[in-house]
């Protein structure tokens, strides 16, 4: 389809795909793909002010958690915050974060904070999804993550390690409410 953007394989609705679409007893084949990293929607209003503070840094579409150096891929999205013309939720997606490029795929406009889907119009929240670069196992490895820890020890900082994604973030954004 000319002038829809193709959404990158990261970002897919794999609850779309035909071969997540039946369960395995179901009797229909599919092909056994690995699920998606998990997903995290960053809102542009908290992207700002964390930008602005120098808690992350945005670069070529890579967010870096500046003290801990892990990195998240990004594309644009919203979240749906509500329905509000009663047409109905036909696509379930009230109270989902989606990337624009998975709506406008199904023929959404969008508008600031506002998005038209068929019949039905809803409020939304600009922002970013972002997808982990690469395993948390692997960020704790990295050089980038080791040298995080360095400088935090440097400057006195005793702060216990996070031991997943949710606990980085939280750790990260819980100053920038």
């Amino acid at each position: 389809m000319r002038g829809v953007r193709r959404v990158p394989s990261e970002f897919d609705e794999v609850g779309y795909r035909f071969e997540r679409s039946h369960r395995r007893d179901a009797g229909v084949p599919f092909t056994n793909v690995s699920r998606t990293e998990n997903r995290v929607f960053f809102p542009q209003a908290a992207l700002d002010q964390a930008i602005g503070d120098g808690t992350v840094d945005l670069k070529d579409g890579v967010l870096t958690i500046v003290a801990q150096g892990r990195r998240f891929a990004l594309s644009e999205a919203v979240r749906v915050t509500g329905e509000v013309s009663g047409a109905g939720d036909a696509h379930e997606i009230v109270g989902r974060a989606k990337v624009q490029g998975y709506l406008e795929q199904l023929g959404a406009e969008i508008l600031e904070t506002s998005m038209l889907l068929g019949d039905a119009a809803y409020d939304v929240e600009p922002g970013w999804m972002g997808v982990p670069i690469g395993s948390f196992a692997e960020h704790v490895a990295s050089d980038a993550a080791k040298g995080a820890r360095e400088a935090a020890a440097r400057g006195g900082a005793m702060h216990p390690e996070p031991t997943d994604d949710e606990q980085l973030l939280a750790s990260c954004f819980s100053n920038n409410r």
